[in-house]
């Protein structure tokens, strides 16, 4: 989780551009090649991946499906491979530290799963494919589940998250779990994304001085370095999307309820949701497709019935931008101007598929901000005491109370940045208050009625598209992350699905752009987010340069 600054607020108007008349032009200069990324790559020329001889770089799930059916490979000899190189990059080398741990089971796991090949059985749509887990994602087995910090190290959950229960039934090998922002990022202020006091920082495989982005940074940088296949991050605002763009990849962040957050360490009950990331739609589309279901763990789960689908890549389709109507949100605009430039490619290439792009300003009139943080506050507290108390007995800590206290006394924890909203939160009642009520009530009204589904209605709108973020910034301890624009909030505030694909390369950096909607619009999002994909095709791997240093 991170907040964005300036996020999207105000109501929708009609507007025109002197930027749309240009746009046949400039999408004819992008086919001719003169526009091809935001900027002339300037970084150091050590590049990894020209010499990189993994054999798997850059798979998706149906090579190994094919490989595995085929018997040119094994499970073991897939997960065996995957576990050198994290052991060879991760751990070692340029030292990228997503992965916090390893499954001790991962290579048993894999010959169960060879077992079953030989007698024609696949358990399902991710047989023998290597995934990690955010940590803070419980399973019951050998690993731990921390979210980073020292104050739950050796913690082992009594049973599995319903996320984990669905990969396994699904036939995924659970390699690891990915390092992340400590607490999801809501611990204090002036953070490093990706700082952990267990795993300390994860890099960003770009360029090695820049940061990974939001809470999901592990899962992010290790999809986006080849450690997986794919890996599950957790969003409550920013944390699917933002290390996504940051790591080049494909994030989905679902709508709240398609996904259980059972076993998920919380934030906010309202916002907080699991979703895959991935570096293809197709893979994304595959995994989320296994982790949907009604689970009497999470209520939220209730309101996906029949609205959720087990299969949704029958919704992935060449020409899904033809015919689309789709809202431009344009209020970062004039904030960064390489990011205007591949925008503005994204923009013109949707155009020449048939899409029609309204531009419009503004999702809401109101802060949906300042309601959205006060009810993460609340939630907080009352999910945190919540899942200290599914320990049970074993647990390290018992309450919020005691983790503040922990931390105070720890020697690492509060070295870099402080545990304000730990002690925002203790300091709010339950969730009877009427503050929290009224807020709660608010932040619906702002970000859903007279937000997202009031721009969607007034503009006959599919979807919203805008910017994911800016290129990574230098990771900084001493004054934290450097956001200079992001598009999550609307999707967040509001529970709604977002998805985002590679848009382009900035100096090195890869870029994002997000498509998003109201709720359980997940097949319309997969449809113009893959047509988007294949005709770009922006995904770039990453370099491992070593950028300029601190």
């Amino acid at each position: 989780m991170k907040i964005f600054p300036n996020s999207f607020f105000g109501s929708p108007i009609r507007t025109s551009s002197p930027l749309i008349s240009g746009r046949v032009i400039l999408f004819s200069l992008m086919l001719s090649g003169i526009l091809i990324s935001g900027c002339q790559n300037t970084s150091p020329s050590v590049d990894i991946s020209s010499e990189d001889t993994f054999a798997y770089l850059e798979w998706e799930i149906s090579d190994f499906e094919k490989a595995y059916s085929s018997g040119e490979l094994t499970v073991e000899k897939v997960v065996s491979s995957y576990l050198k190189r994290i052991e060879t990059l991760d751990h070692n080398g340029p030292e990228i530290r997503s992965v916090l741990e390893i499954n001790p089971d991962a290579i048993t796991i894999a010959k169960e799963l060879d077992s079953l090949l030989k007698e024609g059985i696949r358990k399902g749509p991710l047989h023998g494919i290597p995934v990690l887990l955010k940590d803070n994602i419980d399973t019951h087995d050998r690993m731990h589940t921390t979210a980073g910090s020292r104050a739950l190290a050796g913690s082992q959950p009594l049973q599995d998250s319903f996320v984990a229960q669905k990969l396994r039934e699904a036939g995924a090998v659970i390699l690891g779990k990915a390092n992340l922002s400590e607490w999801a990022n809501f611990r204090g202020e002036m953070s490093s994304s990706g700082w952990s006091g267990l795993g300390g920082q994860t890099k960003n495989p770009y360029i090695l001085d820049r940061n990974p982005c939001g809470s999901s940074a592990g899962s992010g940088a290790a999809v986006s370095a080849n450690f997986a296949v794919m890996a599950i991050g957790t969003e409550t605002n920013g944390s699917i999307v933002c290390p996504s763009t940051a790591n080049g990849i494909v994030g989905i962040k679902p709508t709240v309820g398609l996904i259980s957050r059972s076993g998920v360490i919380p934030i906010s009950y309202t916002q907080d949701t699991p979703g895959p990331m991935t570096r293809t739609v197709r893979d994304g589309a595959i995994s989320l497709g296994t982790m949907i279901g009604l689970d009497s763990r999470d209520d939220k789960t209730s309101a996906s019935e029949g609205k959720y689908h087990t299969d949704y890549t029958v919704f992935l389709k060449a020409d899904g931008l033809k015919g689309k109507k789709i809202g431009w949100l344009q209020d970062k605009s004039g904030v960064n101007y390489k990011v205007d430039a591949l925008m503005e490619q994204a923009i013109a290439y949707m155009e020449s598929q048939g899409a029609e792009i309204i531009p419009i300003q503004q999702i809401s009139a109101s802060n949906s901000g300042s309601h959205s943080f006060q009810v993460m506050l609340f939630e907080y507290k009352d999910g945190l005491n919540s899942y200290f108390k599914s320990l049970g007995d074993q647990a390290p800590v018992k309450s919020l109370e005691e983790l503040i206290e922990f931390n105070k006394g720890d020697s690492i924890e509060l070295k870099h940045y402080n545990q304000k909203y730990l002690e925002m939160a203790q300091e709010k009642g339950d969730l009877n208050s009427p503050e929290y009520v009224e807020a709660l009530e608010k932040l619906r009204i702002n970000s859903q009625d007279e937000g997202i589904d009031k721009v969607l209605v007034e503009f006959d709108l599919d979807a919203i598209v805008a910017p994911t973020g800016s290129p990574a910034w230098k990771t900084d301890w001493t004054n934290g992350d450097s956001y200079h624009l992001g598009s999550s909030s609307p999707a967040a505030h509001a529970g709604y699905p977002s998805i985002t694909v590679p848009m382009g390369m900035i100096d090195d950096l890869p870029v994002g752009i997000s498509f998003f909607s109201t709720a359980w619009s997940e097949p319309v999002l997969l449809e113009v987010a893959y047509s988007f994909e294949q005709g770009t095709k922006a995904r770039r791997a990453p370099r491992f340069l070593e950028g300029s240093g601190r």
